[in-house]
């Protein structure tokens, strides 16, 4: 599986953005998870996504501010990311397996992009 996130930039405080994550090759039955990873601090869990959308994880830090969402027919994961803050900056990774927390279970991960909210 290859994992290809995009949609990165630089907002301001309370904007919004979308990252997406396209996968190609052996994606049937994976979960998609999004991570993030600041400056000087350990990669961290933002949320994840079942291999049918049923069902979603996040982070308490995120928790109605994002949201994740796939289309299958597109192969794209996508964390729609709203009213952000400036702690939200970080390197934002899509990660794929069977499991995808805890860290330790993903199998693949994708190039991060970057997402820098200034206040």
């Amino acid at each position: 599986v290859q994992l290809q996130a995009s949609g990165g930039g630089l907002v301001q405080a309370g904007d919004s953005l979308r990252l997406s994550c396209a996968a190609s090759g052996r994606t049937f039955g994976t979960a998609v998870g999004w991570f993030r990873q600041a400056p000087g601090k350990e990669r961290e869990f933002v949320g994840a996504i079942s291999w049918s959308g049923a069902t979603t994880y996040y982070a308490d830090s995120v928790k109605g501010r994002f949201t994740i969402s796939r289309d299958n027919a597109k192969n794209t994961v996508y964390l729609q990311m709203n009213t952000l803050e400036p702690e939200d900056t970080a390197v934002y990774y899509c990660a794929a397996g069977y499991r995808v927390l805890p860290i330790t279970d993903v199998d693949y991960w994708g190039q991060g992009t970057q997402v820098t909210v200034s206040s």
